[in-house]
């Protein structure tokens, strides 16, 4: 049986949903970045905190954050190199 998932704290809500390129026509292909992906870029790159500081600004052990920080970062950088949109998901 698996373990009931933890819940991920979350202090930074998105102003916008969805960004693409400027040449980006809305319909093409999107990738969804979950809302703790989101949160775990912004304490880890924007606001530059450490791995385990981020962890528990989150409320979630440091390795968890590290497979939710790894999963952002791939699906950023394939919206970056495939020329996809990003749309931020609330809910899994």
């Amino acid at each position: 049986m698996a373990r009931t998932k933890k819940e991920r704290h979350i202090t930074c809500n998105p102003v916008c949903h969805l960004f693409g390129p400027i040449t980006s026509q809305w319909n093409k292909e999107t990738v969804g970045l979950w809302l703790d992906e989101y949160e775990a870029i912004r304490l880890a790159n924007h606001e530059g905190l450490a791995m385990i500081q981020a962890a528990k600004t989150m409320k979630i052990s440091a390795s968890t954050f590290c497979r939710i920080l790894q999963s952002a970062h791939k699906k950023i950088a394939d919206a970056l190199i495939t020329n996809k949109n990003i749309k931020v998901c609330s809910c899994k």
